[in-house]
C-alpha cells in the first residue's frame, strides 16, 4: 500500500500524467519517449477509468495516433517506442522479437554484486501481458539471460544491530530475452533485488531507504536502445537518464562515498 500522496516527478506519477511527456526521438515512422514509473503502457481490463495510461497520452500530445511495439512494467521508468503507423510498429516488433534491439537499463539493487555476471535462467511468463498481473494459467518456460555490470557501489552504517553496514550497488543491466519482470526476477533470484520493487524486493530495505530519501519509486530505469532505422538502415542510440527521483537516491548514497566505479554515468 502506497504510504501517502505523492507530487509528480519527471520519472514518477501515482495516477494521474498532469505534465507533457518527454520526446527522446521522433521522425516520420517512429517516436520514443520517457515513461515514468507508476504509468502503464496501454489499457487493460483492471485499468480504472480515470488512471492516465501513456498510449494516450501520447496520442493526445501530438494529435495522431502511436502503435506500441514493446512494453515496460508499470512501476518501471524509461524509453518506450511506438510506430507512427502500423507498418513501422509490426517492422520494430519483429526487430524486437528477433533480438535486433539492444536495450540498456539502470538499477540500484541490495547488496554487492560481482563487476559482471550473468543470469540464466529460465522463467516462466506468468504475468498478464496487457494487465501485468498473474494470468488463470501459467505459459511454458522460457529461456532468459540477463547480463549486469558494476557502475558504482557504496556502504554505510546500517541503523540497527543487527548488521554492521548496509550495501548497495549501481547496475548497468543488458537483458539479452524479454521475458515478463525478467530483471527483477532474475537479480531476486540472485539476492540483489532492486531497491522500490514492491513484488521481487526486500520490503525493509524499501522502507529504509523511503524513509532516507521520500523516494518510493522502484529505481529501475530503461535508459538506452540501440538499433537500425527499420527504414533507413542507420544505426540509432535513443538515450535518457535514469530519472530525478533515481538520481536523489543515487545522490544520496554518494555522500557516504563510492566503493568502485566501473562504467560511468551514461
Amino acid at each position: 500500500m502506497m504510504p501517502g500522496r505523492f507530487l509528480e516527478t519527471d520519472d514518477y506519477i501515482e495516477e494521474s500524467l498532469s505534465n507533457p511527456l518527454k520526446i527522446l526521438f521522433q521522425d516520420e515512422h517512429l517516436i520514443a519517449v520517457f515513461k515514468p514509473a507508476g504509468l502503464l503502457v496501454h489499457r487493460s481490463t483492471s485499468t480504472l477509468p480515470h488512471e492516465s495510461i501513456l498510449l494516450q497520452a501520447l496520442r493526445d500530445q501530438i494529435g495522431g495516433f502511436v502503435f506500441p511495439v514493446h512494453r515496460l512494467d508499470r512501476p518501471t521508468a524509461g524509453i518506450v517506442l511506438f510506430g507512427l503507423n502500423s507498418f513501422s510498429a509490426a517492422k520494430m516488433v519483429q526487430m524486437f522479437t528477433d533480438r535486433f534491439v539492444d536495450k540498456y537499463y539502470q538499477a540500484l539493487v541490495c547488496g554487492f554484486t560481482p563487476d559482471r555476471f550473468v543470469v540464466d535462467r529460465p522463467l516462466e511468463e506468468r504475468f498478464n501481458f496487457a494487465a501485468d498481473q498473474a494470468s488463470e494459467v501459467d505459459n511454458p518456460t522460457q529461456d532468459a539471460k540477463t547480463e549486469f555490470s558494476v557502475i558504482e557501489q557504496y556502504e554505510f552504517p546500517w541503523e540497527t544491530n543487527e548488521v554492521s553496514a548496509c550495501q548497495y550497488s549501481l547496475l548497468e543491466i543488458k537483458p539479452l530475452t524479454g521475458r515478463s519482470h525478467q530483471i527483477r526476477r532474475h537479480l531476486h533470484h540472485a539476492s540483489c533485488p532492486i531497491v522500490g520493487d514492491h513484488r521481487h524486493g526486500n520490503d525493509e530495505q524499501n522502507r529504509w531507504i523511503f524513509q532516507k530519501t521520500g523516494v518510493y519509486r522502484m529505481l529501475l530505469t530503461a535508459v538506452r536502445l540501440d538499433f537500425r532505422h527499420p527504414y533507413t538502415g542507420e544505426l540509432l542510440t535513443i538515450a535518457t537518464g535514469r530519472g530525478s527521483e533515481f538520481d536523489r537516491v543515487v545522490t544520496y548514497m554518494r555522500q557516504f562515498g563510492s566503493k568502485k566505479r566501473k562504467l560511468g554515468d551514461r
